[in-house]
């Protein structure tokens, strides 16, 4: 793997094992609002009673908990880059007795896993985050048995995902942040239209199709957005690290009026648009 790739992966790594406590902290709540997206990669997927089913870059452990419990005599591999969010997922199997689940921490574009192993991927909110998406990709489809389902969601277009243009658009206002290189992880890296699909057909996959799935992130306070986005939110406590205590608290007014300003009643029930894309081998 060249240099870069290398180092941005090491660097992925530690962020999500430091982050994992506060995705831990605040796992029902991003949960509830993934869920749409999970459950539409689910019925895709349509997993079977004995499939072996592979969840990449499941952090906490969804949505392969979730097929995990609709299989009868199958299983499902989890995996994730930090080990850290994995031992959330392990806990959350643990505690809704779900045993027909293996967990390994591994890189996408290098997994140890045979050709053809896989009758399923899912793949929920992974591929903004690999340095090499087309690596990837490829690799996905080497570890899928012929005719096997892949489906995976990224986020839309930025006008359609409030809940994190709220906060970052008053960040990159009051900051004069360094924009990242051309194709760098990020959010909305994957939000071209076809972009995903198009990366599929270049993989190899066929049969591809692409749905626009809408989530609604409830806060239900503007303090719940704020404490929640700057616990997990790497790239928004990365940002604020850099400013003093005076920015950090303008910046912070400025998101309370944005958010308090589209929900006047108090209700923040933030809305959120995904794609999700399914592809066959």
């Amino acid at each position: 793997m060249e240099q870069q790739l290398e180092q941005i992966r090491q660097q992925q790594k530690e962020s999500w094992n430091k982050f994992s406590a506060g995705w831990k902290k605040w796992d029902d709540l991003t949960m509830d609002f993934l869920q749409p997206m999970g459950n539409e990669i689910i019925r895709l997927l349509n997993p079977k009673n004995d499939e072996v089913v592979l969840d990449v870059a499941a952090g906490t452990g969804e949505p392969g908990l979730t097929i995990a419990s609709m299989l009868n005599g199958g299983k499902v591999i989890i995996t994730d880059l930090a080990e850290d969010m994995l031992e959330i997922a392990r806990e959350h199997a643990a505690r809704r007795g779900i045993k027909n689940i293996e967990t390994l921490a591994c890189d996408v574009c290098e997994m140890p896993f045979a050709d053809n192993t896989f009758d399923a991927i899912s793949c929920r909110f992974g591929f903004m985050f690999f340095p090499d998406m087309l690596l990837a990709a490829k690799e996905m489809v080497r570890v899928l048995k012929p005719g096997g389902r892949i489906a995976t969601a990224v986020w839309g277009v930025p006008e359609k995902n409030f809940w994190v243009t709220a906060i970052m658009e008053t960040i990159n206002k009051n900051m004069q942040l360094p924009a990242p290189p051309p194709g760098a992880p990020g959010i909305f890296r994957c939000a071209g239209d076809g972009f995903i699909s198009d990366l599929f057909l270049q993989a190899g996959l066929k049969n591809i199709s692409a749905k626009e799935v809408n989530g609604k992130l409830n806060c239900k306070t503007t303090d719940v957005y704020w404490n929640m986005m700057t616990e997990i939110g790497a790239p928004i406590v990365a940002a604020l690290n850099k400013a003093d205590e005076a920015m950090k608290e303008k910046i912070k007014k400025e998101v309370y009026q944005a958010v308090n300003q589209k929900y006047p009643d108090g209700n923040i029930m933030i809305d959120s648009s995904a794609n999700v894309i399914y592809g066959e081998k």
